[in-house]
């Protein structure tokens, strides 16, 4: 029995190494600044909804950046008005314009080319939700930008970052209730251990429309700023972590995720494994060394 291949083209990114300098086609673009791989979504005319290409896109960037020695943080940011208004369900349920086109001339109603039953079940895993355990789970500080809308997997995105710096206009939205049907991409999860099950209830239940600044106010977010200085605030918190010890770092994030489900003793015993390897770094003998000549910390990452 053969195989079919994923027909979704890739760019060419280098396994276990993201491609290094300015990559501006397709729908995600991303370039490497001084140890940062910036991601941007770009497809403003669906309001940079993610359809299966750009979120496949988006999981071998991560996927790659995990690997990538050299790298220090991610940046996830948008074109456009924007951040991500959520999956494009209009591209996931309709066929390509040429299979529409061949329908058409055979008679055939198309019906073919939709996804068949289960398809949710069999894609989620490797597409979006894919996507949320690897910017929850990758051994680098993610800080995401926000401004317009993060609606449904868009405001997941937001939330599984570690840092999220919004405009105070933005909007946070979760529409599932509006559209008839259930949360997905880690939204029953994300949400209660960000802001607790009342306000969860609010959003997931109700639909209720967070602003940036509510959204900072609940500590659904990191920060949020002045449209004007959301730029340079995030691009300097991108900084700040990108000089920081980066594999502490990652290890940090690696203990809190557990112990948001371990006991007391489990946590622990976490930070006892992760104290090890840290105290093994160059970046453990930098920060000694800067404490003892009462000197700034100078990490390579290393």
């Amino acid at each position: 029995m053969s195989v079919q291949r994923d027909p979704v083209q890739r760019d060419p990114v280098q396994h276990d190494s993201v491609q290094h300098g300015s990559v501006q086609r397709g729908s995600v673009q991303h370039e490497v600044r001084d140890g940062v791989l910036v991601v941007r979504i770009d497809r403003e005319n669906r309001r940079n909804a993610l359809d299966q290409e750009s979120t496949l896109r988006l999981v071998r960037l991560l996927e790659d950046a995990a690997l990538d020695e050299s790298l220090r943080a991610v940046h996830l940011t948008a074109a456009g008005r924007d951040f991500c208004s959520g999956s494009d369900w209009v591209s996931a349920n309709s066929g390509s314009a040429a299979n529409s086109a061949n329908s058409a001339n055979s008679g055939d109603s198309g019906d073919r080319e939709r996804p068949r039953p289960a398809s949710l079940v069999r894609r989620l895993p490797l597409q979006s939700h894919r996507l949320i355990e690897l910017l929850l789970t990758i051994h680098l500080p993610v800080v995401a930008t926000v401004r317009g809308f993060a609606a449904g997997l868009g405001c997941q995105l937001a939330l599984a970052a570690d840092f999220t710096v919004a405009d105070e206009d933005a909007t946070f939205w979760e529409p599932f209730v509006h559209r008839g049907f259930t949360p997905d991409t880690g939204a029953t999860w994300l949400l209660p251990r960000l802001v607790g099950l009342a306000r969860a209830r609010r959003m997931l239940l109700l639909g209720e429309k967070v602003s940036g600044a509510q959204a900072a106010e609940w500590g659904l977010i990191h920060e949020a700023v002045p449209a004007p200085d959301l730029d340079d605030r995030s691009n300097e918190l991108v900084a700040s972590l990108a000089k920081g010890p980066t594999v502490a770092l990652g290890l940090t994030k690696q203990s809190l995720l557990r112990a948001a489900e371990a006991p007391l003793t489990r946590a622990m015993s976490d930070e006892s494994y992760a104290l090890e390897l840290a105290a093994r770094t160059a970046d453990f003998k930098e920060g000694l060394a800067a404490f003892k000549a009462r000197r700034d910390s100078d990490f390579t990452g290393r």
